[in-house]
């Protein structure tokens, strides 16, 4: 009875002391937008508790006896902030901060537990350091990533990363402010991710992750994820000229709509344009033309809602001078920059429209609703093999679709503390149905004759998912991050060329665990293991004639790596992986098609490296290896064609020194197999770029310079069957898009 007597009083007393526990809630701002900042770390000094901010720019910490308390408040490329409060029992003391922006310093840098899932920092500091000047550099962002161009700048981009010939998006899922990218079951190929229909100077930043690690990614998360986010808010309205070598010109403006008074209401709204022309450095000129419109309204519906809404829409049309084989510029048919079917080309649209509802309860769940909607169009006209198969018209064929994609994004998560441990628990919902009208494949001649339709039909497909997602951070040191995704997709597909009911349908489903951890030893060293399953899904076309057979191929992948600080100027992120595939996309070289192939295994290291070098000069180097094989293939037939082994970017970065403002960079792609044995190689290439600007507050002048050094270099490159007009039989070799020679631009920006 004594007993029971005393554990009702210790009790009794706990209550009562939990009963006058205290606690701090704040907001963070940016000085110049007035808008909230999400992923700001917020230290408790000696509490052993920290956090960061969610969409809302809040924080929370409760449970909190009477007593001073030191806030730290740290974002890179804002000033640091550190503050000073005395609670007393039973208050709740609210904080509103703002962070001005500031040069980054990288011995202030640390390296931070709170975000080590979440945000990589190497990510941070390049979108800072590196701010984009042209749609290229939108994609290289991410370190390792390369890119190549074969189609005359209006085709998505060819992309390598991680030992991946990822063709146009086949292995990397691709979103702008969460809004799908990748085409499913596209005309051209699957896993298409054209992103010019973004405008550069709207870029803000990138979130990126190599491997399929995060429960919140789905299709196509295999060799990683970068999602680009688009400002809010413009600091001032603008208006840029550009004028370049090869009758280039581009005009981009921004128009800040509610200027100053909408900040004071937490709203902002602004209208951007972009027309480009060019006829580009090719022997027939390629009439290049896009264009560019967006709008985006970001208010705050109350204290704790908050809504972004964006629409635009983008048009594009050009001619290319297609891939040429080597023999062709070797007898001297054509020259290096010339073109066996000068009427190869295309045409391309997108519009769009995005809103996003964020809201935070009273008991501090934060919730997301995210609808979407964009109609697409694509034509695109190509010769990979000229007279292969048709001696007399040749071997142009025609692809073509028109599209309909919408899509919801839904979650809810939370932040809570139990002792000093700190749990964010998050579930999720997503939706995505695209419905195509007349996918087509046809062979043609001159762009105006159609010869014979080979596919042609409808496509409905839809993805439903759910995700849970758990990041339980135990202490400074460790944290532990948990996730399970549930997939389902239905795929169907209406031939019309059948003469009688061409409807097929297929299923399948597939689970994808995560597991990852993190170990901060210090402020200057943290070691992660990431492992987690992933996938890409298989065109619509491929699957239903198979009953739904590898609809959903899986991915299983794992990375060790270290972010160590050994100086207080020198950052360092290396990490090794390995990745197992059910099965790969391979490129074709006969029919000039990516197809699916059987399993492959990949495994490397990737090295970044930050260094500043004063206070005004940065310098970066990424250096990224992989072997990747096919798995199950005959001996001395496991290379997969145009998968790259060795990588390496850098540069130096010169900033805030005065008025002048700059950047030199250089890529480097070392040589790769081109077939699976290797007998056909894909050359190496070198390029360096050059970007000057002299900024005063009004106006800013600048010089870029691509391929300073004018190296002669393949962009890239393919193993083709082909046969030139006289010749008696096929021959298979490198067939090549030439790189830009030494390309110079002139640009004028003016604000107001």
């Amino acid at each position: 009875m004594k007993r029971t007597l005393y554990a009702l009083l210790l009790t009794f007393i706990s209550l009562q002391t939990f009963a006058h526990l205290g606690g701090i809630s704040g907001t963070v701002l940016d000085q110049t937008t007035r808008l909230p900042l999400r992923g700001v770390v917020v230290q408790l000094t000696g509490s052993g508790k920290g956090t960061v901010t969610n969409e809302l720019g809040q924080y929370r910490f409760t449970g909190l006896v009477a007593a001073p308390y030191k806030i730290e408040i740290s974002h890179i490329g804002f000033k640091s902030l550190v503050l000073t409060v005395s609670i007393k029992d039973d208050e709740m003391i609210t904080l509103n901060t703002v962070l001005s922006r500031s040069a980054i310093e990288l011995r202030e840098i640390v390296v931070s537990s709170q975000q080590a899932h979440d945000q990589p920092l190497i990510s941070s500091l390049d979108i800072r350091m590196r701010p984009i000047t042209n749609s290229q550099e939108i994609l290289r962002m991410v370190p390792g990533l390369f890119i190549g161009q074969h189609a005359g700048g209006g085709k998505a981009e060819q992309i390598f990363l991680r030992g991946f010939d990822i063709d146009h998006g086949t292995d990397i899922r691709l979103t702008v402010d969460g809004m799908p990218v990748n085409m499913v079951s596209h005309a051209h190929g699957q896993g298409y991710a054209d992103l010019h229909f973004v405008i550069p100077e709207l870029i803000e930043g990138v979130d990126f992750r190599k491997g399929p690690y995060n429960a919140e990614k789905g299709n196509f998360t295999t060799a990683g994820w970068a999602d680009f986010r688009t400002r809010t808010t413009l600091d001032k309205s603008f208006a840029k000229l550009e004028v370049g070598q090869f009758n280039t010109y581009r005009a981009v403006a921004g128009l800040d709509l509610l200027g100053e008074k909408g900040r004071t209401k937490n709203q902002s709204a602004y209208l951007a344009s972009e027309y480009s022309y060019s006829d580009s450095y090719f022997d027939h000129p390629q009439n290049f033309k896009r264009l560019n419109g967006v709008g985006k309204y970001h208010g705050h519906l109350s204290d704790q809602t908050n809504l972004t809404l964006t629409g635009s829409t983008f048009w594009s049309r050009w001619n290319h001078s297609g891939q040429i084989p080597d023999r062709a510029v070797a007898s001297g048919l054509v020259g290096f920059f010339g073109s066996v079917d000068p009427t190869e080309g295309g045409e391309t649209s997108r519009t769009n429209v995005n809103a996003e509802l964020v809201t935070v309860t009273p008991s501090q769940y934060t919730i997301k609703n995210q609808v979407f909607y964009s109609n697409y169009n694509f034509e695109l006209y190509s010769n990979f093999t000229f007279f292969r198969d048709d001696s007399l018209n040749g071997d142009q064929i025609r692809q073509k679709e028109h599209r309909n994609l919408f899509g919801y994004n839904g979650s809810v998560s939370r932040t809570d503390f139990v002792g000093k441990t700190r749990f964010v628990s998050t579930a999720g919902l997503q939706y995505r149905q695209d419905l195509t009208h007349h996918t087509e494949l046809s062979h043609t001649r001159n762009r105006t004759e159609t010869l014979e339709r080979r596919q042609f039909g409808n496509i409905n497909e839809r993805n439903a998912s759910a995700y849970v997602d758990e990041l339980i951070q135990f202490s400074d040191h460790f944290s532990l991050n948990a996730g399970m995704r549930f997939d389902y997709f239905r795929s169907q597909y209406d031939d019309l060329l059948l003469p009688a009911d061409g409807l097929q349908r297929a299923n399948a489903a597939l689970v994808s665990p995560k597991l990852n951890l993190y170990y901060t030893v210090n402020p200057r060293l943290q070691v992660y293991l990431n492992t987690g399953k992933g996938f890409h899904s298989n065109d619509t076309r491929v699957v239903v004639p198979q009953n739904g057979r590898e609809i959903l191929p899986p991915a299983y992948g794992s990375d060790l790596g270290v972010i160590f600080k050994p100086f207080p100027r020198l950052l360092i992120n290396a990490a090794g992986w390995y990745l197992w595939m059910q099965q790969e996309f391979v490129y074709v070289g006969d029919e000039g098609v990516v197809e699916p192939s059987g399993k492959s295994r990949r495994h490397g290291v990737d090295l970044s490296v930050r260094y500043q070098l004063t206070h005004h000069l940065y310098a970066d180097l990424d250096l990224n290896t992989a072997k990747p094989r096919a798995i199950g293939a005959e001996a001395g037939q496991r290379y997969l064609p145009l998968a790259p082994t060795f990588t390496s970017t850098g540069g130096l970065t010169l900033q805030n020194a005065g008025r002048w403002s700059g950047s030199w960079r250089y890529r480097y792609l070392g040589n790769r197999p081109a077939n699976e044995d290797n007998s056909i190689v894909a050359q190496s290439y070198f390029v360096t770029d050059l970007q000057v600007n002299y900024t005063r507050p009004r106006y800013q002048v600048g010089l870029s310079v691509q391929n300073l050094l004018n190296t002669r270099w393949k962009e890239t490159q393919f193993a083709t069957e082909s046969r030139l007009r006289g010749e008696t039989a096929p021959v298979n070799e490198i067939h090549f898009t030439p790189g830009t020679p030494f390309f110079a631009r002139l640009s004028w920006t003016f604000f107001w």
